[in-house]
């Protein structure tokens, strides 16, 4: 008789899933932060290193195109990387977060309806997207100076990804409802099975490998979707058989409106904070693009890096995020704080340690898109990786407190920092475009003084606020 109470909170759990989405939450809530972070985000940074190995294979197949599909994939990438960092990073980590804390309440009822809500928000960003490229793409990438192979190339690549984005927004929005769980290993195997496919896949369509048609840019949009829409069908029904511990069943009848504003209300913010991340890397372009083509196709693999810097701290922030959420939801302010400043020393010394190796020895990277014969791109991505690589931890430091901001709904300081980036960025290089001789680099210096702001102002902010 001594062990029925014992006994009685498991008799109460409705099946093994459940009860080991439980235990995962009092992992979240109880376990060593370094040890539980750690092992949270392993799988995360081994899925995201296979996606960003991915965007390096799509960059290799358009230089095997020529300079003028490169040229292109510089124009269209900063807009499809904003469909990915919308989809995985803003809204993907609202909803992880708005889940961990429902669960961290003890609310799993209401975790259910949140997964629901998160699929109506991505039918409805995907298919705003879609239109908005449609209607303005031409006069998007011809206003940043593409020439017209250019501007060509990167309207076949969006012509076939905007329309297909749906499948990324499922995708990315079922498996952040899977990690507010506190499981990452599932989205972690589900990423990096469809990042693996996708590179073949992609290749083939773009090229034209054995029996496949040689779609050119299309065909590497082609491939990305496939592969994410069947991950995002796997993500899906994993959900609604109850495998991820959540009973869907009647989820649609407990759906809420405040479910839907808990999502957006640090959803919306946080994709402000992705527009101008990624508008600071358009107006960059649209500078270089005075410059030529040669220089805006340098400048676009020095900011494709820089973008693939997102995925390396997006394996350690949405472990961060759904920590964070669960201890906001329990109460524990102190324990979400040190969680957040573990994770985010850890993701500067990473990213800071990849730049420091690139200042160095910047042809590890630019050598696998171009032959010694393209000197002028060369010249330009070397002095990229010159000026801004020192100050990539910075970049780090503010992209992983901005996930643990996310995990706590504080996301105003985040996206000031990141207006901040912005101004700091584009500014500095008007002054010295229009001042000096500096030529193309005076846009870089311009990034590098955005990227120092961009993280010093995100940490002063937490450190001072403590998320009060």
């Amino acid at each position: 008789m001594t062990d029925a109470p014992a006994l009685r909170p498991a008799m109460n759990l409705p099946d093994p899933t459940a009860a080991a989405r439980a235990a995962r939450t009092h992992s979240l809530l109880h376990d060593p932060i370094g040890r539980t972070l750690a092992r949270l985000a392993a799988p995360n940074v081994l899925a995201m290193f296979v996606t960003s190995v991915t965007s390096i294979a799509e960059a290799f197949f358009a230089g095997l195109m020529g300079v003028n599909a490169l040229a292109g994939l510089a124009l269209v990438f900063p807009l499809v990387m904003l469909t990915q960092m919308l989809s995985a990073g803003a809204m993907g980590g609202a909803i992880s977060a708005a889940v961990a804390r429902s669960l961290g309440g003890g609310d799993t009822s209401r975790a259910s309806g949140l997964t629901v809500a998160a699929w109506i928000i991505g039918v409805g960003f995907a298919a705003g997207s879609a239109v908005l490229m449609a209607l303005f793409g031409r006069t998007i990438f011809v206003a940043l100076g593409g020439g017209d192979t250019a501007v060509a190339a990167a309207l076949s690549y969006a012509g076939v990804f905007f329309p297909g984005c749906l499948a990324l927004w499922l995708c990315n929005g079922t498996l952040s409802v899977i990690r507010g769980t506190g499981n990452m290993g599932t989205p972690s195997v589900l990423l990096f099975v469809a990042s693996l496919g996708s590179i073949p896949l992609s290749g083939a369509l773009a090229l034209g490998w054995g029996p496949f048609p040689a779609l050119g840019m299309a065909g590497l949009a082609l491939g990305l979707i496939a592969a994410n829409g069947a991950a995002g069908l796997v993500a899906i029904a994993l959900v609604l058989s109850g495998r991820a511990g959540l009973s869907m069943g009647g989820a649609l009848g407990r759906l809420r409106g405040e479910m839907f504003r808990d999502i957006l209300r640090v959803g919306i913010i946080a994709s402000v904070n992705s527009v101008q991340s990624v508008l600071t890397i358009v107006l960059m372009v649209a500078l270089v693009g005075r410059f030529g083509t040669a220089a805006l196709a340098g400048y676009g693999l020095g900011a494709r890096l820089e973008f693939l810097m997102i995925p390396v701290v997006f394996g350690i922030g949405t472990a961060m995020t759904a920590m964070v959420g669960a201890n906001i939801g329990a109460g524990n302010t102190p324990r979400a704080l040190r969680v957040a400043w573990t994770g985010a020393v850890g993701a500067a010394v990473i990213v800071g340690g990849i730049g420091a190796v690139l200042a160095v020895f910047p042809d590890l990277w630019l050598r696998i898109f171009l032959d010694a014969s393209d000197t002028a791109t060369l010249e330009v991505g070397r002095a990229y990786f010159r000026t801004v690589a020192p100050f990539y931890a910075f970049f780090g430091l503010g992209l992983a407190l901005f996930f643990a901001s996310q995990g706590a709904a504080r996301m105003a300081w985040p996206v000031i920092a990141s207006l901040f980036r912005m101004a700091v960025a584009f500014g500095v290089a008007l002054v010295l475009i229009g001042r000096t001789d500096m030529g193309v680099e005076a846009v870089f210096v311009g990034v590098a003084c955005g990227t120092v702001v961009y993280g010093a102002v995100t940490a002063a902010a937490v450190r001072i606020t403590r998320w009060r």
